[in-house]
């Protein structure tokens, strides 16, 4: 099994998914002659032609409605967007119109489209264009979200979101971009809907997805088990649909839980995920479930701040001490 970059395994998911079925093609800011802002579309203008990989104007309202339109018209749209950010001011055809068009065509219309970029801290991008927004999208019906965190579930997923049939919110953290990792060739996805156990454990489950799961919870499991204290790490993996079976074995078996993502804590995927654990799996729980969470401001621009604002492992070995009574 080779070992590639996010974005290689990416673009892996892409060139194989256009080759598989021509209705694919994929449009946005500089993915064509650029080969894209990070380097995602790199070489399938060559592959593929001008027909299939577009230059986009600065307008994401604009592409995304175009989008949406090729889509109902049969074609099955991939629209990078730079970044998350940016995708705000086409929130309208992505919330109004991708998200409802089966129901207000009672089921006549349909919308295979995936809308896909980086999102999260960029590392000295400031307020802005740091931003972890996968709650904004997972709040409305009809719309599927997921949020890889490693470079093989990044292509098993993108190729499963490509094929589905509803529209797709795809996050790829941009700090993963250059992260590395063993990527199996060929046909290979992944469902979305199903979490993943990325270290099994007893003592207590950490649950999170995207960029969180490599920079601050496996890390933090590793310095939990110098102190005799074995976690379980599920990576989500797809935020909407919940893998709701994983999650409730898992605090089956940890009877404790702690909840980590990079955005705000309020109104978060984390509410959600702690409402559905407090509800269904109450009479499983020795202690109440705890979040760590990006702190409640603007990310900041200084590096040293920008660290202190998203969580960290230290953050979440004490919030694993509190589920577990544990002096801190």
């Amino acid at each position: 099994m080779p070992e590639l970059a996010y974005r290689d395994a990416l673009n892996q998911a892409l060139s194989e998914e256009m080759a598989r079925d021509p209705r694919v093609f994929l449009m946005g800011e500089e993915v064509a002659r650029y080969n894209g802002a990070y380097k995602v579309s790199q070489g399938l203008l060559d592959k593929f032609g001008s027909a299939r990989v577009v230059d986009a104007p600065i307008s994401e309202l604009g592409f995304a409605g175009l989008g949406v339109g090729a889509a109902m018209l049969g074609l099955r749209p991939v629209i990078e967007m730079m970044t998350w950010n940016f995708a705000i001011l086409a929130m309208d055809q992505i919330v109004n119109n991708a998200a409802k068009l089966r129901h207000m065509s009672g089921g006549q219309l349909r919308c295979p489209i995936v809308f896909r970029g980086p999102g999260g801290a960029g590392g000295r991008l400031s307020s802005q264009h740091s931003q972890a927004l996968e709650a904004n999208y997972a709040h409305f019906p009809g719309l599927k979200v997921v949020a890889p965190g490693t470079p093989a579930d990044a292509k098993g997923l993108l190729k499963s979101a490509i094929r589905d049939e509803n529209p797709i919110i795809f996050v790829e953290a941009e700090l993963l971009y250059g992260s590395r990792g063993d990527v199996p060739e060929g046909e290979y996805t992944i469902p979305i809907g199903k979490a993943d156990i990325k270290r099994p454990g007893r003592d207590v489950t950490l649950i999170t997805w995207s960029r969180m799961l490599t920079a601050a919870v496996l890390p933090a499991a590793e310095l939990l088990a110098q102190q005799g204290i074995d976690a379980e790490v599920i990576d989500l993996r797809s935020i909407k649909p919940l893998d709701h079976e994983t999650i409730a074995a898992s605090v089956r078996r940890t009877n404790r839980v702690v909840v980590v993502e990079e955005s705000w804590p309020f109104a978060s995927v984390g509410s959600e995920l702690s409402d559905f654990i407090q509800r269904e799996c109450f009479d499983d729980l020795d202690a109440p479930v705890r979040r760590v969470t990006g702190l409640d401001v603007p990310m900041a621009y200084a590096a040293n701040l920008e660290r202190a604002i998203q969580p960290s492992p230290e953050r979440i070995i004490e919030a694993v001490n509190a589920v577990l009574y544990r002096p801190g």
